[in-house]
């Protein structure tokens, strides 16, 4: 499932992932109380969402922290512009499985799924590196 605000962002990554036969988009959402309406209505859940932090009506972290609550099953991606460690802890603290700058997104969407529905954490180069220093 993916979740982005804008449009575009969205094309983007059904763009990437259809490249691979494995993942399939089954739903997108425009904003963090779209996110939680589909999910209620899904009778199966995704088995990760990508999810931005600056959406209208509730944030990602805010939706994070109830899907982790509610379906604890659902891994999340945040997929972000945010490199602010502020945003980077409070994603951590929800326990988000994952935090992907939209920079790093191209080169980087694949391995950042991969990684997750293998059980492991994955954070975005540019931050690794930023953590590093």
């Amino acid at each position: 499932m993916l979740a982005d605000d804008h449009a575009e962002m969205r094309q983007e990554m059904k763009r990437i992932l259809a490249e691979r036969e494995d993942y399939q988009v089954i739903e997108e959402a425009g904003d963090g109380l779209e996110v939680l309406n589909l999910l209620a209505l899904h009778p199966t859940h995704p088995n990760l969402l990508i999810l931005d932090v600056t959406m209208p009506h509730l944030s990602g972290i805010e939706v994070a922290r109830k899907i982790k609550a509610d379906y604890p099953e659902v891994k999340v991606l945040i997929l972000t512009i945010h490199q602010e460690e502020e945003y980077l802890n409070q994603a951590l603290t929800v326990g988000v499985q994952g935090y992907l700058l939209k920079e790093d997104a191209d080169a980087e969407i694949i391995f950042a799924i991969e990684k997750i529905l293998n059980g492991e954490f994955y954070l975005s180069p540019s931050l690794r590196k930023q953590n590093n220093a």
